[in-house]
């Protein structure tokens, strides 16, 4: 395992940690995951107060909190990201087994907070929803055992990932949580195509899934009234996306004005769920296709530098998280702009939540980690020395 991790060139183990970090990082997906963070904040700024103002609390309340669980999260983010992959594999696992076991006594323990689904648990000062850690963790166990399959006598890993992928997604499909389930179901599929999944398997597995939108659709309420609004062709102005819409019609190009715009005192989940319409209104498009940019380039870079690993679990955990990262943030301003039924799912590392934030922090510290420059060349050079390595041998 060293040697597929490393590589076979020499390694000096004795640099210290920070710089050994700061050299082999990659520092511009770093400083987009801050300006993803500085942009959070902004909006904050104008989404949140009119529902402190609703809540009786101080105008500023739900930004200063979303800049301290950001904080930690930035902290965390960076102590996983001078991991090596081992040690991320070890954090991903217990990580999983600890919102696993939570999220199996969900249903008993946890609270709605009124919104008609069970996923947190409330705190008192805070509350926490499993979900949201349970989805590192599980791209981590998913890619440690796919890799595992792969080796000569290994446990037979594709097959144990499904069956935690069909209880878990069950379980977030109890709750109910089709957002989040749907993304579980994604990150497995991508991470289990690059392992070498046979194209047909695949397309049998997008079966099944319609057969389980189909189901859902007929026997959840919650799902039935969600597709229905989704596909009813007269949006309804008093909705969310009815307000979300318009906001982001009247935003234009160049927004209507900091601190001008109204959809904020409008909808309930501005500065969570629909946190890109408050910038879409008073920023305009300009912010739009920024913040855009920034998810587009810090997915494709991870993947560019994965592309360059030989390590399977490496390649295929990195896949995963990046691939998770991408998706969730296409799904929450597709949900905004009404390309895609509304999800209840937050904008990484914009969107106000502690559980969004600080989870989200742990997934990037290790995309961050499994994506450093290592000491292992590129695949044919690996090859091409073994191959010089052999013929050495075979003269002397």
């Amino acid at each position: 395992m060293t040697e597929m991790v490393y590589g076979s060139l020499p390694h000096s183990g004795g640099e210290p940690v920070l710089p050994r970090w700061w050299r082999t990082i990659d520092k511009w997906t770093a400083v987009f995951i801050l300006l993803l963070f500085a942009i959070g904040i902004l909006l904050g700024l104008a989404a949140s107060p009119p529902l402190a103002e609703k809540n009786g609390f101080a105008p500023f309340h739900y930004v200063q909190r979303q800049a301290f669980f950001g904080m930690v999260a930035l902290v965390v983010m960076i102590f996983i990201s001078m991991m090596s992959p081992v040690m991320v594999r070890r954090l991903g696992v217990l990580g999983f087994v600890c919102a696993f076991v939570a999220l199996l006594f969900l249903p008993f323990l946890g609270t709605d907070f009124g919104k008609g689904a069970v996923r947190w648990y409330s705190l008192g000062f805070a509350s926490v929803q499993p979900s949201e850690f349970l989805k590192p963790g599980f791209v981590i166990v998913t890619a440690w055992l796919m890799s595992a399959s792969q080796e000569i006598n290994g446990p037979p890993g594709k097959t144990l990932s499904f069956a935690f992928l069909v209880f878990i997604v069950g379980l977030l499909a109890l709750q109910p949580d089709f957002g989040q389930a749907a993304l579980v179901l994604f990150g497995w599929g991508v991470m289990y195509f690059v392992a070498g999944a046979p194209f047909l398997l695949l397309i049998g597995m997008a079966a099944l899934v319609v057969l389980g939108g189909s189901f859902a659709y007929n026997n959840s309420e919650h799902f039935a009234r969600r597709i229905d609004g989704f596909l009813n062709p007269e949006i309804d102005p008093t909705t969310q996306i009815g307000y979300a819409t318009n906001a982001i019609q009247e935003g234009g190009f160049f927004g209507v004005g900091v601190g001008e715009g109204q959809v904020k005192w409008s909808l309930p989940d501005a500065h969570t769920d629909f946190i890109i319409a408050v910038a879409a209104e008073e920023y305009g498009l300009l912010l739009v296709l920024a913040i855009i940019l920034l998810f587009l380039v810090i997915t494709v870079r991870s993947l560019l530098r994965l592309m360059r690993e030989r390590d399977q679990f490496t390649r295929l955990a990195g896949t995963g998280l990046a691939c998770m990262f991408g998706i969730q943030a296409f799904v929450n301003m597709g949900v905004a702009v009404r390309l895609l039924p509304a999800k209840g799912m937050t904008l990484p590392f914009v969107s106000y939540g502690g559980s969004s934030l600080v989870a989200g922090g742990i997934a990037l510290g290790m995309l961050l980690a499994l994506t450093r420059n290592r000491p292992q060349g590129v695949i044919g050079d690996h090859f091409v020395g073994r191959g010089r390595g052999t013929l050495g041998t075979d003269q002397g």
